[in-house]
């Protein structure tokens, strides 16, 4: 039996996800931010194995409580999967808003900071665990224009599962990444459809990726066959960048 810690698991990845690798006799925490009703309904359907939470990410008041109540109410993570990010904004670096990208560091890095804090000593004293963070294409070769905080963003998410995969390898604990091309999912909401139909027609598989490429290899890293691999950043990109 397993024990998920899920952040941003509302997100269609995160939903995704909880029912690729939920088995009966799991426990899921699955952290929202404003919009849990699809995890009220996983809960419903997995009788009650999904607990969903309604948190603010910024808060440092509100992820205290959060982990407080993990450390009470549930056993040790054997899983931590992070997913959260505000959606990207293009604009040039010229009209880069300082407020929004320490928004952004607060919800991608700092809570994954603040939470594997928390979890990671624990599953290293139990020998296991599997921790894997979302990243994107973008940060692989080289980066297109117009997206800087999400660049910066993302870069210090990965320098911190690159970190923690070299500190607790020999704990049993693997730290890996999945950097996806272009998702059609609600984060592109905020995106201009002319920039996702190019983004689709420069791809060489002549589309973007969807929730159902990227779920699987998440899965997998999540697993237990995928015990030898630590500190990878698993490009899912249709040949776009390796």
């Amino acid at each position: 039996m397993a024990t998920y810690l899920i952040t941003g698991a509302s997100s269609d990845v995160g939903t995704a996800l909880i029912r690729r690798v939920y088995k009966p006799g799991d426990t899921i925490i699955a952290q929202g931010s404003g919009d849990i009703e699809k995890l009220r309904a996983l809960a419903e359907e997995t009788n009650g194995a999904v607990h969903p939470y309604d948190v603010d990410l910024t808060s440092t008041e509100a992820m205290d409580a959060f982990v407080a109540e993990i450390r009470e109410k549930f056993d040790t993570p054997t899983h931590f999967v992070h997913l959260p990010a505000l959606r990207m904004v293009n604009t040039k670096f010229k009209n880069f808003d300082e407020e929004r990208f320490l928004l952004d560091m607060n919800v991608q890095v700092l809570s994954a900071l603040h939470i594997c804090k928390a979890i990671l000593p624990a599953m290293a004293k139990a020998k296991t665990g599997r921790v894997l963070f979302m990243l994107t294409s973008y940060i692989i070769g080289l980066p297109p224009k117009n997206a800087t905080a999400y660049i910066v963003a993302k870069n210090a998410l990965r320098g911190l599962a690159q970190s923690l995969a070299t500190e607790y390898a020999a704990s049993g604990i693997t730290v890996n990444c999945v950097a996806p091309y272009m998702m059609e999912t609600k984060f592109l909401s905020d995106t201009p459809d002319l920039i996702v139909e190019a983004s689709a027609a420069a791809n060489p598989m002549k589309r973007n990726a969807q929730v159902t490429d990227v779920v699987p290899a998440m899965a997998f890293l999540l697993s237990e066959e995928a015990g030898f691999i630590t500190g990878a950043v698993l490009p899912i990109t249709g040949g776009a960048a390796y």
